[in-house]
């Protein structure tokens, strides 16, 4: 189920964001332009290296870069079984290679947390010189933002989600209906980056299903 609207996480919620300490999975990728748009969104931001940085987090970010080697240093660094425990209690939310750590299925042998019903294509696009940019329609964004503007999605040597189960809902998909976004309950896996550009309504959105997390573990 999505997240139900609410009041917007915009600068008059930053005070309730000081609330929050988000880690940011910093083996390998684009981690730090994600702590760099928690901190501006007044979050307390952590990296997560080593399964003690995992202790006391509200919520986690797995971040673009290299699926293969993110999961081949989280089971050199002892982290895949906790990674596991901790997104079937806490959000996390995959970006790019984050959203194929995620996936049960990523259509070749590597690691893997297997949390999210989804089937992902890696590389859907080709190789780095296919990367580009469009507009997305995200209507699950209105819940953060007044505004109604289509979000500007990165695609860098980015995967697909090929198909969505059981309860995943579609977030977000091309003109031609390939699927770039998804949610599960707590957990979020987009095929673009964010964090490369200046709006922070997804990292918005993901901070408001945090708290969903958080109520729901009361």
């Amino acid at each position: 189920m999505l997240i139900g609207a609410g009041e917007s996480l915009s600068q008059s919620g930053s005070s309730k964001n000081q609330e929050l300490t988000i880690g940011v999975l910093a083996l390998q990728g684009s981690f730090a332009e994600h702590m760099a748009v928690l901190e501006k969104l007044g979050v307390q931001a952590r990296e997560v290296r080593l399964r003690s940085d995992l202790d006391g987090l509200d919520g986690l970010i797995i971040p673009g870069g290299e699926s293969t080697t993110i999961g081949k240093l989280a089971v050199d660094f002892d982290l895949l079984e906790q990674l596991r425990v901790f997104g079937r209690e806490r959000a996390v939310w995959g970006t790019c290679a984050g959203a194929i750590f995620l996936s049960k299925d990523a259509r070749r042998d590597q690691p893997l947390l297997e949390l999210m019903d989804i089937t992902v294509e890696r590389n859907a696009f080709g190789r780095q010189i296919a990367s580009f940019e469009t507009e997305l329609d995200i209507p699950a964004l209105e819940q953060v933002s007044e505004h109604e503007k289509p979000f500007h999605g990165i695609f860098i040597r980015a995967p697909l989600i090929d198909s969505v189960e059981g309860d995943t809902q579609v977030l977000a998909a091309l003109e031609d209906g390939r699927i770039v976004a998804a949610q599960q309950g707590n957990l979020l896996a987009t095929a673009f980056h964010p964090e490369l550009t200046e709006d922070d309504r997804v990292h918005r959105y993901f901070l408001k299903m945090v708290k969903a997390a958080l109520e729901q573990d009361q």
